[in-house]
């Protein structure tokens, strides 16, 4: 008996230590989430492909799914559908590879209440008018880690810090859906729900190449309870400045002026050389001007209700 109780008082140390390094539900998830991505990685390479493995990959996030699901115990958001997992893929190849652990609530309905999927007589089809994504805090800061040279060398990644991270509009482009970069057009005055400890909301737009000349969409983020929301959707009325379209107008004006001159020979290489980027010179100029004059435009103060809105839908209030 006197053996056993040294023993067992031998190994104590060991049982406290091995529950206090217990696996968290977030480490499980991350840990599955990995091994799935190695999987499909391995079979990529070894090049098997096909229904079979498709439907595989779509049966791994939905445990994913169900993981998240038990993580976060999130409630049904009114006008939203149920949540998805907010992955789109575990193939490293895919476009939105990578995004934001998470699940995700979209709308019931399109942006002017069409029914989702349905397609408009100008062909495009209706998607929900906004998304909510729910995480934890420590998802969200083990997801900028993994962010931190995410993008290649010479481009900027995500701040480590959260509240940096928020205002970062490179962190909305890699957490959603979207084959395009948003822009954050300017900051939105929302305020900040009791419950949260940080808040910040934005006018934005998306683009493939020059910048928009609207607003027409809101992301508004907060950090409550051990949770970060971040939710976003698109907005009426699109928020507009037509004097700074024309100042941009005037630069790609001037470019094409310019290159035209060059080519007949009218002026050198080092004179157009010193003009520097006339288009680039007209985007910053846009959108500083926009920056400048959005707050004052009628339509930024009804985006800011519907971004306000959104962010109490988003976590509850």
């Amino acid at each position: 008996m006197h053996f056993i109780f040294r023993l067992a008082l031998a190994l104590s140390p060991i049982l406290v230590l091995s529950h206090a390094h217990a696996a968290s539900p977030e480490d499980r998830y991350i840990a599955a989430r990995d091994a799935a991505i190695a999987k499909f990685a391995k079979q990529a390479n070894d090049g098997k492909t096909g229904e079979a493995v498709d439907k595989a990959e779509a049966a791994a996030r939905d445990e994913l799914k169900t993981q998240l699901a038990a993580i976060l115990s999130e409630p049904a958001r009114p006008g939203f559908a149920p949540a998805q997992l907010n992955l789109d893929t575990l193939y490293k190849g895919d476009m939105g590879f990578g995004m934001l652990d998470g699940l995700r609530f979209d709308a019931d309905k399109g942006r002017d209440g069409g029914k989702i999927g349905e397609q408009r007589p100008d062909g495009s089809f209706v998607e929900p008018k906004a998304h909510i994504i729910v995480t934890t805090e420590a998802l969200f800061t083990r997801w900028l880690h993994e962010h931190k040279a995410w993008w290649d060398k010479g481009s900027k990644n995500v701040p480590q810090q959260i509240e940096a991270a928020l205002k970062f509009e490179g962190l909305y482009t890699q957490a959603i859906s979207t084959d395009a970069a948003v822009i954050n057009f300017d900051e939105l005055p929302v305020a900040k729900p009791a419950s949260a400890t940080l808040t910040y909301g934005f006018l934005a737009g998306r683009t493939q190449d020059s910048t928009p000349e609207a607003g027409d969409e809101v992301f508004v983020a907060a950090l409550a309870g051990g949770r970060m929301y971040i939710a976003y959707g698109e907005i009426e009325p699109a928020v507009k400045v037509p004097a700074c379209a024309t100042i941009r107008a005037d630069y790609n004006k001037k470019a094409d002026a310019a290159a035209e001159k060059l080519d007949r020979k009218e002026i050198t290489k080092k004179a157009y050389d010193k003009l520097g980027d006339l288009r680039q010179q007209g985007e910053d100029a846009f959108k500083r001007c926009f920056t400048e004059r959005a707050p004052q435009q009628p339509a930024f103060a009804e985006a800011t209700k519907q971004a306000q809105a959104l962010l109490e839908t988003a976590i509850g209030r």
